[in-house]
């Protein structure tokens, strides 16, 4: 039988902000994970002046996926073409393009468009996808307006920290305590409950309940992409109240004596919640100093520990 043709799918949005500036947010794919939900963590494996190869770590359906795509960049037609180079199943083939249309000073339509087939052009791989690809379409458009709209706005409610710790230890060492997360509730007294799952090498997904400073837990759900002995990069799927983002990730850089590792937070506050977790009197400022104390004690807690294990260990 021969193979069906693409289904093609179009998606769009209405954004009160220039195209130029929401073009940029589609361009730089270094900040979709602070973007667009479903992605965790991009990287360049290749870059020309328009040209480029990527690959993705994103969920789909509630899964988690990785792919390597090919984009082609046209920032004078505000256009940005792409195609999957390895899918991941049940996607077959996928491809489409971002295109933004200025329509005012201030304002643009964003249209996406997809075009895909499924693994052995399947009814109910296809409608696998049909689903996954609307889903993120709607999220990532709406995120896109979202963050466009209210970059000015919203600055205060963005917070990034980082937290280092110096290690007399080995990469190795350091990098296998912060892997094996599964062993944390066991390790870390800050946690109290864990469960890790790995069924693609490399991209996990872990779900925790936390323990605070104050005493009180938290439940999170993370999707996590590791490089041994280099870094973990991760995107919570499941947030505490007062998150509306948190993507982080352990850096590790050798030296000539051990290792230095970092931590590194980026968060969004949900500012509708904050005198709920944090009292009637609190407000953003109040918001921001909780959750850096809140995520760097928890984060110089694991890393003391890491650095105990692998200081043990040498």
């Amino acid at each position: 039988m021969a193979p069906q043709e693409n289904r093609k799918v179009q998606h769009e949005i209405k954004v009160a902000a220039s195209a130029e500036s929401v073009y940029r947010l589609v361009a730089e794919v270094e900040n979709w994970p602070q973007v667009f939900p479903p992605t965790v963590h991009v990287e360049h494996e290749e870059r020309g002046r328009t040209d480029e190869r990527i690959r993705i770590w994103a969920t789909a359906n509630g899964e988690a996926k990785t792919w390597t795509s090919r984009r082609s960049l046209d920032p004078a037609g505000l256009r940005i073409e792409f195609r999957q180079e390895v899918s991941q199943p049940p996607v077959a083939a996928m491809g489409g393009a971002w295109v933004v249309e200025p329509v005012s000073d201030g304002h643009c339509l964003v249209r996406l468009f997809h075009d895909y087939r499924a693994v052995g052009d399947d009814p109910e791989n296809l409608a696998w996808i049909d689903k996954a690809v609307d889903h993120n379409s709607n999220a990532e458009l709406a995120a896109l307006k979202a963050k466009a709209e209210l970059a000015a706005a919203s600055s205060d409610l963005l917070l990034s920290f980082e937290d280092t710790v110096d290690v007399q230890g080995s990469a190795a060492d350091v990098y296998d305590f912060l892997d094996e997360a599964q062993l944390w509730s066991e390790r870390l007294p800050h946690v109290a409950r864990v469960s890790l799952r790995e069924d693609t090498p490399g991209l996990q997904v872990l779900a925790m309940d936390t323990r605070t400073k104050d005493g009180s837990v938290h439940t999170t759900e993370s999707i996590r992409v590791t490089f041994p002995r280099r870094k973990i990069v991760y995107k919570q799927i499941v947030l505490p109240a007062l998150l509306d983002l948190h993507t982080g990730e352990w850096v590790l850089t050798e030296n000539g004596d051990g290792v230095t590792v970092t931590s590194r937070h980026t968060v969004v506050i949900n500012e509708a919640n904050i005198e709920a977790v944090c009292g009637t009197r609190a407000g953003v400022a109040e918001a921001r100093e909780f959750v850096q104390s809140a995520l760097s004690g928890n984060s110089l807690a694991t890393l003391g520990h890491a650095k105990r294990y692998a200081e043990g260990r040498r």
